[in-house]
C-alpha cells in the first residue's frame, strides 16, 4: 500500500483558515499572520506563503478592512526581498487590486508608497507596473491630466526598451485619458499606435478586449456607430470568454445596444439582449438600455425623460451613454417639434411647448436653432408669441439660367477686351 506523502505544515494552516474564513474571519487572519511570520526553508514553503499572503489580502478585502489591507502591502515588503522579482509585480498589483472603488484615494497612495520602494530598491519592472497600475486608477479617478503626464514620461522608457506588451497598455491607457478630455486627435493617435504596436505581438486576450472597447468609443464620438458596434461586439466576446459576469462585458454589452439605439434601430434592442451571453447580466442597467429603446420607438419625449429619471445612475454615470444620450433628446425634441408644428401656418409658443411637455425658455431656443439650420423655414414673432412657419422656397429655375447667360456673355467681352487689347 502506498503511503500518502505527509503535508507540509503551512498547508495543513491553509487549510485550517480557509475553513475558518467564512465561520471566524478573526482566527483565519491570526494562522495566516502566523504562516507568514515564518522564515520558508524550501519552495514549498515560500509558495505557500505566497497563497497565504494573497488570501490575507483577500480576507481583508471581504471584510472591508481598507486600512488592515494597505498595511498589509507595506509589510509584505520584506517577504517580497525572498522571491522571484517577476512575482513581486504581480503579488502586489493583486493585492492593490483587492481595494474597493470607495477607497480610491487609499489605493493610490499605497501605489504611490510601492513606486517610491520600488525606485529605493532598484526594481525596475515592479515601478513600471504600479506606474502603470497609478495611471489606470487616475482615469477611473477622473484625473486625466495628470495621467497624460504620467504616460508622457513613462512611453520615453519604454520606447528605449521595447517591452511591447506594457508599451500596449500604455498607449491604450493615453488614448482612454486623451478621449476623456475630448482630445479626439490624440486618443485615436495613441489608440493607433497601440493596436499596431499589439498587431506585431501575440496580444492577450484581456487587452485586445480593451482595445476592442476603446475602438468603439472612438468611432462611436466620430458618429460611425456601425463600427462601433462591430468593436463593442468584439469586446464583449472578449470579456465574456474571460468571465461571464466580468463587469466591462455589461459596460460593452450596453454599448452595443446604445449603438443600436443611435442608428435608429430601436428593434434590435430586445434581440441582444436575449442571447445566452447577456442572461448574467439581467437587471437594472439593461432595462434601462431597454426603456431608452421603447421611448425611440414611440418617439415619445416624455418616455425618454422618464427613462432619464428612472435609470438616472444608469444613463447619467457613464460619460459615453450620457454624452450620446444627449444627442439623441435633441433628436426627438426637434422631431416632437417638427410634428406638432407642420400642420400650421402659425401657431403659439405656449401651445408647441405644451405639446412636446418642454418649458417656453428650451421650445424658443430650439425652434431658433432649427430655423438657422434650416430644418424648417420660419420665423419666431416675440410680441404675438407666435411661431410664424413658411412653405420652403421654390427656387426659379430661370434665375439659375440667367446667372449663366451673363457669365458667358462676362466670358464673351473678357475674350474680346483681352484679343483686342493684345492686337493694339
Amino acid at each position: 500500500m502506498a503511503i500518502q506523502p505527509e503535508q507540509s505544515t503551512s498547508a495543513t494552516q491553509l487549510e485550517a483558515a480557509s475553513s475558518s474564513s467564512s465561520s471566524d474571519p478573526a482566527k483565519a487572519e491570526q494562522i495566516y499572520r502566523d504562516i507568514l511570520s515564518k522564515k520558508a526553508v524550501d519552495e514549498d514553503e515560500l509558495r505557500d506563503q505566497e497563497t497565504a499572503l494573497v488570501k490575507l489580502g483577500a480576507l481583508y478585502r471581504d471584510h472591508n478592512k481598507t486600512k488592515e489591507l494597505a498595511q498589509l502591502v507595506t509589510d509584505s515588503r520584506t517577504f517580497m526581498s525572498q522571491i522571484a522579482k517577476a512575482k513581486t509585480a504581480k503579488l502586489i498589483r493583486t493585492l492593490i487590486d483587492y481595494f474597493p472603488a470607495s477607497s480610491r484615494e487609499l489605493q493610490m497612495q499605497v501605489t504611490n508608497d510601492n513606486i517610491t520602494w520600488a525606485k529605493e530598491e532598484k526594481r525596475v519592472f515592479l515601478r513600471q507596473s504600479l506606474e502603470i497600475k497609478l495611471i489606470g486608477l487616475q482615469i477611473d479617478s477622473e484625473q486625466y491630466r495628470t495621467a497624460l503626464t504620467m504616460t508622457e514620461a513613462l512611453l520615453k522608457e519604454l520606447k528605449q526598451l521595447d517591452d511591447k506588451i506594457i508599451l500596449t497598455e500604455v498607449y491604450l491607457l493615453e488614448s482612454r485619458a486623451a478621449h476623456a478630455v475630448q482630445n479626439l486627435p490624440r486618443a485615436k493617435t495613441a489608440l493607433t499606435s497601440a493596436r499596431t504596436t499589439a498587431n506585431s505581438i501575440y496580444c492577450p486576450p484581456l487587452l485586445q478586449a480593451q482595445l476592442d472597447l476603446q475602438s468603439g468609443a472612438i468611432n462611436a464620438d466620430d458618429k460611425d456607430y456601425k463600427t462601433g458596434y462591430s468593436y463593442f461586439f468584439e469586446a464583449f466576446e472578449g470579456f465574456t470568454q474571460i468571465d461571464e459576469k466580468d463587469q466591462r462585458a455589461l459596460k460593452a454589452l450596453k454599448y452595443m445596444l446604445l449603438c443600436k439605439i443611435m442608428m435608429g434601430l430601436p428593434d434590435d434592442v430586445p434581440p441582444l439582449l436575449l442571447l445566452k451571453s447577456a442572461a448574467p447580466h439581467a437587471g437594472k442597467d439593461l432595462d434601462a438600455m431597454r426603456a431608452t429603446a421603447t421611448a425611440l420607438k414611440e418617439r415619445s419625449l416624455e418616455l425618454f425623460k422618464n427613462a432619464l429619471k428612472d435609470y438616472q445612475e444608469q444613463l447619467q454615470q457613464d460619460p459615453l451613454i450620457r454624452f450620446h444620450l444627449s444627442h439623441l433628446y435633441d433628436t426627438l425634441l426637434e422631431q416632437n417639434l417638427i410634428r406638432v408644428i407642420e400642420p400650421y401656418s402659425a401657431v403659439e409658443l405656449s401651445y408647441i411647448a405644451q405639446e412636446v411637455g418642454q418649458s417656453l425658455e428650451v421650445v424658443e431656443e430650439k425652434l431658433s436653432q432649427m430655423i438657422l439650420d434650416q430644418v424648417f423655414y420660419g420665423v419666431l414673432n416675440e410680441q404675438a408669441g407666435t411661431l410664424e412657419v413658411y412653405d420652403e422656397p421654390v427656387e426659379d429655375p430661370m434665375y439659375n439660367t440667367a446667372l449663366d447667360t451673363l457669365k458667358q456673355v462676362g466670358d464673351v467681352v473678357k475674350s474680346l477686351y483681352d484679343k483686342a487689347t493684345g492686337e493694339a
